[in-house]
C-alpha cells in the first residue's frame, strides 16, 4: 500500500486538498487538527506537572520527619493509595464516581479531572523519589543544620532538599517523560488529545500508517524535548565534586 502523506493536508469536512495543509476560511485540515490536539496533550501534561511536583515534594519531604509518626503514615498513606491503583480506573473514578457522589463536581470541566487525576497519580511517584533522595543523605548532613541552629523546616530548605533534588533529578526526568505519555489516558474521557485525534483521523480517512507515524513522532519530541530540558538543569545545578556513591552524598 503506498503511503499518502497529503491525507494531512486535506479538511475534515469534505477532504478537500488545501495548498498549504493549512486550514483558511473556517476550513480545518487534519494537520490543523493535529496540532490543536497536541496542545492539549502539552496542556493536559504540563497542568498535571505542576500538581504532582508540589504535592509530591510536599509528601516525600513529610515522609521523613523525624519524631513524627503519624505525619510519616498519613504520608505513606497517600503514596500507597495512589501508586497501588491503574491511572485508567483513577481516570474514571474523578470522572464518573466523584461527580455522582459530590454534585457540585459535574461542573468542573473534563479537562480539570484528568489533570487532577493525572496529577494526583504522578504526585505518589514523585513523592517516593523524593523520600529517596533525603533519605540518600547521610545523617550528618541533617545534624549539621541542627548544629548551626536551624530549624527543622530551614535543615530541610537550606541543606537537605537541595541536594535532594539534584539526586532525584534522572529519575524526575523519566518520571516526567512518563505523565506526558500517560497523559493519552484522557482519550478515554473524550478529551481532544493526540491519540483520541489518531483514533478518530483513522476512521475518516482510513490512513492509519500515516495517522499513527505522524502521532508517534509528536510523541517522540515532546518526550525528548523534555529529556533535554531536563538534562539542561541537571548541568546547571551540579555541584562540582559531589557524587552520590552507596546511598549517601559526598563530596570528593
Amino acid at each position: 500500500m503506498a503511503w499518502d502523506w497529503q491525507v494531512f493536508c486535506k479538511t475534515t469536512t469534505d477532504g478537500t486538498v488545501m495548498a498549504s495543509c493549512l486550514g483558511k476560511d473556517g476550513d480545518i485540515t487534519y494537520l490543523d487538527w493535529m496540532f490543536h490536539a497536541w496542545g492539549w496533550t502539552l496542556s493536559v501534561a504540563a497542568c498535571a506537572w505542576v500538581i504532582a511536583m508540589l504535592i509530591g515534594g510536599l509528601v516525600g519531604t513529610l515522609r521523613t520527619l523525624p519524631n513524627s509518626p503519624w505525619t510519616v503514615r498519613l504520608a505513606n498513606a497517600w503514596v500507597e493509595l495512589f501508586r497501588n491503583i491503574p491511572i485508567l480506573v483513577q481516570l474514571f473514578l474523578w470522572y464518573f464516581v466523584l461527580p455522582k457522589a459530590f454534585p457540585s463536581m459535574q461542573a468542573i470541566p473534563g479537562f480539570v479531572l484528568v489533570v487532577f487525576a493525572l496529577g494526583f497519580f504522578t504526585s505518589a511517584r514523585i513523592a517516593e523519589q523524593v523520600r529517596a533522595g533525603i533519605q540518600a543523605l547521610s545523617r550528618g548532613q541533617r545534624y549539621a543544620g541542627m548544629a548551626v541552629g536551624f530549624t527543622t523546616a530551614q535543615t530541610y530548605r537550606y541543606v537537605l532538599l537541595p541536594m535532594a533534588v539534584r539526586i532525584i533529578l534522572p529519575p524526575l526526568t523519566s518520571e516526567s517523560m512518563n505523565l506526558l505519555k500517560n497523559s493519552s489516558v484522557a482519550f478515554a474521557v473524550s478529551i481532544a488529545e493526540l491519540t483520541m485525534f489518531a483514533m478518530q483521523a483513522q476512521e475518516e480517512t482510513s490512513r492509519g500508517i500515516e495517522v499513527y507515524l505522524a502521532v508517534t513522532a509528536l510523541y517522540a519530541v515532546s518526550a525528548f524535548a523534555v529529556n533535554r530540558v531536563f538534562a539542561f538543569i541537571e548541568k546547571r545545578v551540579r555541584i562540582p565534586g559531589f557524587i552520590v556513591a552507596g546511598g549517601t552524598g559526598a563530596a570528593h
